[in-house]
Formats: structure tokens, sequence, C-alpha cells
């Protein structure tokens, strides 16, 4: 005896088309997706808008003493022309670590706001504590953000001067990182800095 019982699909549909309390449960659904892909897309806009250079520079303090020093190196301005901006040093371009990183510099944020790095004195007497900040940093991470550019891999013996071609090797052997040869490379270093090797 046949049934006039409804499809899987209809049953699913009508289940949707329900009303809840007081709206469809596929009216909620449909508002929570589009909510969603309106949440993600202002949210993503935000994270790349912070990752400028303008931005970056924006507040006075970055402007007269980060920036400053960062437009005298080769990453700045280089035979090549290729330029790395703040981010591409300071923001990991995986989405979890780039989140983290974005939550942590909220303290760059305090301490502009508060006033504790807003003169070059200032500055200066909190240089070291923010430099190994940094450093520390980018030694957990194996120097995660110079590799987006930079790998031992791509170094050829031809171009590179031999003494730091057989550093790099080196380097690559013994397993260090960017950051243990590299501080200075952007900013300039703390006055309390000790070079380990001198």
């Amino acid at each position: 005896m046949a049934t006039d019982k409804p499809g899987a699909v209809r049953r699913f549909w009508t289940f949707l088309a329900r009303p809840s309390a007081r709206y469809p449960l596929l009216a909620i659904l449909l508002v929570g997706f589009f909510g969603g892909i309106f949440f993600w897309g202002g949210f993503h806009t935000a994270m790349e808008a912070t990752n400028t250079l303008e931005f970056c520079t924006g507040c006075h303090t970055m402007d007269y003493n980060s920036f400053a020093e960062y437009k005298e190196t080769v990453h700045y301005s280089n035979r090549s022309g290729v330029r790395a901006v703040c981010s591409d040093c300071h923001v990991p371009r995986d989405w979890v670590h780039k989140v983290a990183a974005k939550i942590g510099a909220t303290s760059d944020l305090y301490h502009e706001i508060i006033g504790s790095i807003d003169t070059p004195e200032k500055f200066e007497a909190r240089r070291m504590q923010m430099a190994q900040k940094q450093w520390d940093k980018m030694k957990a991470s194996d120097s995660r953000e110079c590799r987006n550019c930079h790998s031992f891999q791509a170094m050829s013996a031809d171009v590179q001067k031999q003494t730091v071609y057989k550093k790099h090797a080196n380097a690559k052997q013994t397993g260090q990182t960017c950051i243990d040869c590299h501080k200075g490379i952007a900013h300039h270093l703390p006055k309390e800095y000790k070079d380990p090797d001198e």
C-alpha cells in the first residue's frame, strides 16, 4: 500500500522553512550565511589595510624612529626595485600566525597611546627590549618572514662572494636562522647590544 510520505529532500526543505518562534529557519540561515560573508570580507579587508606601509608609518613615533632607519636600508631601496615593507618582515603570511601577530601588535598601539615610546629618547630607552622581543620571535619561527623572500637553496655560489656563501652554507648546516647573523639589517642596533662574535 503506497503512502504519501514526502521524500527526504522535501522533509529537509520543510524543516528549513518551518518558522522558529518568529522567523523561518531558512531565513535565519541565509542571513547568517550572508552576514558571515560580509563579516569575513570586512575582517580580511581590515587585516590587509593594517599591512600597508602607510598604516605602519601613520603614527609619529614610527615616522621619526623605525621608518627613518628603514629608509636607509636595502629593504627600502635597492637596484632591483623590490621593496620589503613592514608587514613583510613583521607579519606572517599564513592566517593563524598573522592573526596572532596582529593581536600581539596591539601592545605597540598601547605603548603609543600611553606615551612610553612617543619621543626619540623614550624610544631609545626601550629599543633593546623591543628589539630583543622581535629577535626572539624571529628565532622561534626560524626567521619565517625572512624566508618568504630568502632561502639557502636559492643562494648562488656564482653570484655571492665566496666568504658570504660559505657563511650561509655553514649556517644552513649548523641549523642557524637568518636573525642569528642579521640583526640590525633594517633598524639600528640598540646601544646596549653586544655582538656575540666580537
